[in-house]
């Protein structure tokens, strides 16, 4: 995917190889803390966690979206009253949802919290769900992946920027290299190569100079 391949090329860049494991996502302070893991990389968004961790990045921006089957009646999100919503745990749309501080969002019906963010996907598609509500670029890369069509709604739940996250204690200052590394991915075009694999219109995604401000 975007991140592995960004991963494996930021890396090698910086004269190490990656290695890749799956992980709990909730458990994911405590690997970083007894270093079982050096960094936590996978459409992790920073806003509301800037001081959580060190961070590298932002090397992309992301919208915060709501899917629907494409047959589903679901337009907007004020159609989302008395729905069901699957998404992550730990998660920026678990937040919104939990939150109930956007105006914009009605009363749902239930919030359906799962551990692996692959399993929101078939909830979605088996009918479990009503709508699903996670990064676009995850979604719309699986949607490539696994040729199966779902339905974005056009107003998205925030946007946000995606980083990777270290230990707050880890003083290798790995970080600040990475930062350093992504920014040369995005100034000579890889990160638009590596991103236009899976999505179109990288180009959206990659206005990180601007983000935030």
């Amino acid at each position: 995917g975007i991140d592995v391949e960004l991963a494996t090329e930021a890396f090698k860049r910086m004269g190490y190889k990656a290695r890749f494991i799956y992980i709990d996502w909730e458990d994911k302070k405590n690997l970083l803390a007894d270093r079982t893991i050096d960094c936590a990389w996978g459409s992790f968004s920073m806003d509301g966690r800037e001081n959580e961790y060190r961070w590298a990045g932002p090397y992309m921006t992301s919208r915060q979206v709501v899917a629907v089957n494409m047959e589903s009646d679901i337009y907007s999100l004020e159609d989302l009253e008395g729905k069901t919503i699957a998404v992550q745990t730990t998660t920026r749309p678990e937040k919104i949802f939990l939150s109930k501080t956007d105006e914009r969002i009605p009363a749902i019906r239930s919030l359906i919290a799962l551990q692996k963010r692959e399993l929101i996907y078939p909830f979605l598609s088996k009918g479990y769900a009503d709508a699903l509500a996670a990064h676009e670029t995850a979604i719309r890369q699986y949607m490539e992946d696994y040729n199966i069509k779902f339905r974005i709604l056009d107003e998205p739940l925030e946007t946000v920027g995606l980083g990777v996250a270290f230990d707050k204690n880890d003083d290798r200052g790995i970080e600040k290299q990475l930062t350093e590394i992504l920014n040369q991915m995005r100034n000579d075009g890889t990160e638009k190569k590596i991103i236009s694999r899976y999505i179109p219109d990288a180009d959206k995604y990659l206005e990180v100079d601007s983000y935030g401000k």
